[in-house]
């Protein structure tokens, strides 16, 4: 079948780098894509925006699977509009995407179905929400209801900061997204994530992963998109991850179903492991910004399949996935400047790099030549025995790699290389 993806990024560079290699795939398609998914897919120009146009695509193209890479299109039911004209959709629909697009829908689902997370409140101005911030001890957690790219989290350590942080949000700080807040307690643990598919009606896991948001080493600065991740995420044992599908995501399918928007997709649940057993975060509507670099990596079967599988309602029926044992792990480099003000424009030469896989992010290509485009740049990826070994090799070809505007985190993968160092130790 021809495919088409859509989105410009590294987890679409992922995405199509998996689904070229797919028996299935016969074409694939993308827009906007890239220079890194121009290796793999034939880009084409179409705004994403104007459903119409991509429908007639799609039609004009026998298009037999579109895959949907980014949120926005999905909150703003780009899924809709494909399954209405016969199109089969990888991602879920415009009421089922406000898993990502509202956290304050995504709270008030989880209170409804009784799925363990923090408590927390909504608040609709500034006011409500600063008199709101009475309820809930130091540190204080402070999310943009909205999409936010990634970057919607403010954790306060201070009442003054948390006050700072209802004030940027309030007045535009992240536009849209910061028209109302959720304040939530804050919960101590380690952070990873899960990913699983759903038809709507039946689920499988699909794997895990830990993700490095902060822009510095050691996690500190400001959050970002994501500086890096490695799969699997060990710290979820099989045990927890039983835990993560039996009281998050299986009640979470459920209730959506029940409420008339059946949820179709990935889910992506970002977890915190407390003493009182997994979290919910919050949920993403589509595979994660690495995450889904590692996964793709690891994945070992025919995704472009898989996919038409969960599109089409007939998950029961497909192979259950998957993964290599090795482990991934990713390096992102991005722009200096980033997440603020990065510099775009730096050239980039790859042509030293062996031994890692080297999706592109923010890239262009200007007069033949690749430069940075965007915040995040390249994803550096690479796999090993162990996630020690995997991060050596993709650190190895990140100091192969000409970008004299780039830098990356010198410390991805660190709490799982910690626990390897202790258990090797004498």
């Amino acid at each position: 079948m021809n495919i088409l993806l859509i989105g410009s990024g590294g987890r679409e560079h992922a995405l199509a780098w998996k689904l070229a290699q797919s028996p299935s795939c016969d074409t694939l398609f993308a827009t906007p894509g890239n220079p890194g998914i121009a290796q793999e897919a034939e880009l084409v120009e179409l705004s994403i925006a104007d459903h119409a146009a991509v429908i007639a695509f799609c039609a004009g193209h026998d298009i037999g699977l579109v895959v949907v890479g980014p949120e926005a299109p999905l909150v703003s039911g780009l899924g809709d509009s494909l399954r209405d004209a016969g199109i089969p959709v990888f991602g879920p629909n415009q009421k089922a995407a406000q898993l990502e697009g509202s956290k304050g829908f995504t709270k008030d689902m989880c209170a409804a179905a009784g799925i363990p997370t923090a408590g927390y409140a909504r608040h609709d101005s500034k006011a409500s929400a600063r008199a709101g911030l009475d309820a809930f001890d130091a540190p204080y957690v402070i999310k943009a209801d909205g999409l936010a790219a990634g970057k919607g989290v403010i954790i306060a350590e201070t009442r003054a900061e948390a006050e700072e942080a209802i004030e940027d949000m309030f007045g535009g700080g992240f536009g849209d997204a910061g028209a109302s807040v959720v304040i939530e307690e804050f919960m101590m643990g380690e952070e990873a994530s899960f990913f699983a598919l759903t038809d709507g009606r039946d689920v499988v896991a699909f794997g895990s992963a830990q993700d490095h948001k902060r822009v510095g080493d050691g996690d500190t600065g400001p959050n970002t998109g994501g500086m890096g991740a490695y799969s699997p995420a060990f710290v979820l044992n099989n045990d927890l991850q039983a835990q993560v599908m039996e009281r998050i995501i299986a009640p979470t399918v459920a209730y959506m179903a029940a409420n008339d928007m059946p949820y179709s997709g990935v889910l992506f649940a970002g977890l915190m492991l407390t003493d009182e057993g997994p979290k919910l975060i919050e949920y993403n509507a589509r595979f994660g910004d690495p995450e889904c670099q590692v996964l793709m990596t690891r994945f070992e079967g025919d995704l472009a399949a898989l996919m038409l599988a969960v599109a089409t309602g007939r998950l029961a029926q497909a192979e259950i996935p998957v993964f290599s044992s090795q482990a991934a792990l990713t390096v992102v480099m991005a722009a200096k400047g980033y997440p603020a003000h990065p510099v775009k424009g730096g050239t980039i030469n790859l042509a030293a790099v062996t031994g890692a896989q080297v999706f592109h992010a923010g890239t262009a290509e200007v007069n033949g030549q690749l430069v940075a485009a965007g915040g995040r740049v390249l994803n550096v990826t690479a796999t090993g025995a162990s996630v020690t070994d995997a991060q050596s090799v993709a650190y190895a070809a990140v100091d192969c790699i000409d970008f004299a505007d780039g830098f990356c985190r010198r410390d991805i993968g660190w709490r799982e290389v910690k626990r390897e160092a202790a258990s090797c130790a004498p």
